[in-house]
């Protein structure tokens, strides 16, 4: 004969292994769907431009050896940030929309891009966390003497 009553024990076990495996179930153990990727940085912007204005200025600087030093800042400034996220800079690979060395671009056309990148510089310094904007406040001044610079 099998006793088939049930036991306060029994109920206690049962329902103690029900609520085990809706926690497991719930805590994303058994999930196959995978992470949501993070959001970017806020700064991440200001990084592509330093990226691209590195870019820039290493082929300017194959006719103008004085624009190295802007090429320089430019990495620096990447360099900065991406320590500031964690993240490692693109190893030997120019920005993506950096110009191809056909088009280096013109003094008129550098100093239009720093411009535009002061601007985005600026505009997250003052929308950025206190311990950032020392930083990004640098940048945007950086850029504006490159494009006084410029002139």
């Amino acid at each position: 004969m099998s006793d088939t009553r049930h036991t306060r024990r029994r109920i206690l076990t049962a329902t103690g292994a029900m609520m085990a495996a809706a926690t497991l179930s719930g805590c994303g153990l058994f999930d196959d769907e995978p992470e949501p990727a993070p959001a970017p940085d806020p700064l991440q912007p200001i990084l592509d431009e330093a990226l691209r204005l590195a870019a820039a200025y290493d082929l300017a600087a194959q006719a103008d050896p004085a624009m190295v030093a802007f090429a320089e800042d430019h990495r620096a400034h990447a360099a900065e940030l991406a320590t500031l996220f964690g993240t490692a800079l693109p190893s030997g690979a120019p920005a993506a929309s950096a110009p191809a060395p056909a088009q280096a671009q013109s003094k008129a056309e550098l100093r239009a891009a720093e411009l535009a990148a002061q601007k985005t510089a600026a505009a997250a310094c003052v929308a950025a966390p206190a311990d950032r904007a020392a930083l990004v406040g640098s940048i945007a001044a950086c850029r504006a003497t490159h494009a006084n610079a410029l002139r």
